[in-house]
């Protein structure tokens, strides 16, 4: 079922690479549909908003009423409450001490210059519609940095409202609750909302439609699509341990990848074995194992050099490190959403809040150049200068010098009209 890549072969790297290309590029799925979904609601806006939504998901009632919400929490099992409860503490403790500092300063001159972090005005989160933790995920950070309105599209499944999700919002103090998916969420926070910035992971039609409205809107730094893990294991590892993280990964959905990267060649069959096990009783078999087939991969490698470089490379949203000696391997893995260190620190633990450590992780490759969601993507950063007479007096020749340069002599105007004239 899951294929294995051999490092002794010469062409390693480029059959690697292609593999991970056919789904990085969403080659294996056709999103050729989303820009004629975005553009219909730009034009027609709700009337086709409803039309997607019966389409695909046969719902026709797209906002969620307080009273409808309220019903709905009435009916979630105190257990659940309980652990949202737990996993919102958790998550709202690590996150707030991400608070950003503003900075003021002021020179020998007396000018003043100050940098300050403004919540963005208007945030649209997405929820895929039977995941509380994401919702906990993105709105407890939206909650902490006082974002004055949180826009909340999480899909209903079979007419119903999720009351675990619409627990977890209401905790987080969302605005409004808006019962679409897909890429019609993406269009209707774009067009209609008209958000200044959408943060929430989904699908490879949610990340398709992030991308295509991303000169109106904003998105999160890095591309929060399909999940992915990277176990590297060595021959004194759990099997069932492997295993069962393996699985738990794919049985997200069809798009999600599981990697297993060891140097020992005889644990490679009995973890086979273990996640054909594994997958028998699973309540989403049919998914897990096509998620396996289609982007699951075992690599042997021969040294420690070729796991580094390799994990470097295909840059996983989680990695698991559970080796007798990881201390080897951490100091050199540059790229990774998040690592997860030990045979007692399963992904699944971060997935609900148990590690405090937030989930929405970069996708795809994205690692190499963006960090997991933070409190920062809630903010806009804007500097303050209050420059005095004297300073400019003194220095403004630089910016005279500098303007006339460059060719641009309205600048060396601009400053000498502030110049004391001889």
């Amino acid at each position: 079922m899951i294929r294995v890549l051999n490092c002794r072969n010469k062409n390693y790297k480029r059959k690697l690479v292609h593999f991970l290309e056919i789904r990085r590029l969403s080659k294996s799925i056709d999103t050729s549909i989303v820009p004629k979904i975005l553009k219909d609601i730009k034009k027609n806006k709700l009337k086709a908003v409803i039309k997607y939504e019966k389409k695909f998901t046969k719902n026709s009632k797209i906002v969620a009423s307080k009273k409808e919400v309220n019903q709905s929490i009435r009916k979630l099992d105190p257990k659940i409450k309980e652990a949202i409860d737990f996993s919102y503490s958790r998550i709202f403790k690590f996150h707030f001490m991400q608070k950003p500092k503003d900075i003021r300063y002021i020179d020998n001159f007396k000018n003043k210059i100050e940098y300050k972090h403004i919540p963005i005005e208007k945030i649209g989160l997405y929820c895929p519609n039977n995941l509380p933790s994401s919702m906990l995920m993105t709105g407890v950070l939206a909650k902490i940095a006082k974002v004055k309105k949180i826009i909340v599209t999480t899909p209903r499944f079979k007419g119903k409202l999720n009351p675990a999700v619409m627990y977890a919002a209401k905790k987080c103090g969302v605005s409004k609750i808006i019962t679409i998916g897909g890429a019609q969420a993406i269009g209707y926070l774009t067009y209609i909302e008209k958000v200044n910035k959408i943060i929430g992971p989904g699908s490879d039609y949610v990340t398709a439609a992030k991308r295509y409205v991303s000169s109106l809107v904003a998105k999160e730094s890095m591309e929060a699509g399909p999940s992915e893990i990277l176990v590297l294991a060595d021959n004194k590892t759990n099997i069932n341990q492997i295993g069962t993280s393996l699985v738990s990964q794919a049985e997200h959905g069809y798009e999600s990848q599981s990697i297993l990267v060891t140097k020992y060649e005889e644990i490679i069959n009995k973890v086979k074995k273990n996640i054909n096990f594994n997958l028998k009783n699973l309540s989403r078999k049919k998914i897990a194992t096509k998620s396996l087939k289609k982007h699951g991969l075992i690599i042997l490698c021969q040294n420690d050099k070729q796991i580094i470089e390799i994990i470097n490379e295909i840059a996983p949203e989680h990695i698991e490190i559970s080796v007798s000696n990881y201390k080897k391997y951490i100091k050199n893995i540059i790229n990774a959403g998040s690592i997860c260190i030990g045979p007692y620190t399963p992904m699944v633990a971060t997935d609900y809040g148990l590690s405090m450590t937030n989930h929405v992780l970069p996708t795809k490759g994205s690692a190499k150049f963006s960090s997991g969601l933070n409190l920062g993507e809630y903010y806009k950063k804007i500097s303050y200068v209050t420059l005095t007479k004297k300073f400019v007096a003194k220095t403004g020749k630089f910016g005279i010098t500098l303007g006339n340069f460059e060719g641009l002599t309205g600048h060396a105007e601009s400053i000498k009209s502030r110049m004391r004239r001889k």
